[in-house]
């Protein structure tokens, strides 16, 4: 077990009919997720989650904007007993290049804000779309 908290990204990434990329995975016990990862020593946040997405979906993303930090402490619905800063992020995909998922994910769905919150989420990832309709709702 690590002695310290681990420090990883998520994105909640857009597509070009503003709909949202949400993944289904085993090690969340089979709940959506947003996509993301760790972050390497010495990487910058911003580049550790380029490198996670385009690991994880094969999308590039950009106009990555920050958008919320949560803490995951021991978690039951993560696999294992961990420890997780989460620093979320919202972005954006060009195109309709194709999803080709690693071995974290079962399945994909992309979905608008509204139907994404009937789906069976993992908490922490329910609370970052709530804080992503939020902000767009005061922009409006």
């Amino acid at each position: 077990m690590n002695k310290y908290p681990e420090p990883t990204v998520g994105a909640l990434i857009l597509n070009s009919q503003n709909k949202i990329l949400l993944v289904k995975s085993h090690k969340w016990h089979n709940k959506y997720v947003i996509p993301g990862g760790h972050i390497e020593l010495g990487e910058k946040m911003e580049d550790a989650l380029k490198r996670e997405i385009k690991e994880e979906t094969n999308l590039d993303i950009y106009g990555l904007k920050f958008l919320s930090i949560q803490e995951f402490v021991f978690g039951k619905t993560f696999w294992k007993k961990k420890h997780f800063i989460f620093i979320n992020f919202y972005c954006s995909i060009k195109g309709n290049k194709k999803i080709i998922l690693n071995e974290e994910a079962e399945k994909f769905q992309w979905c608008d804000i509204d139907a994404a919150l009937k789906l069976d989420l993992e908490p922490a990832t329910r609370k970052t779309i709530i804080d992503y309709k939020n902000i767009k709702n005061r922009n409006i």
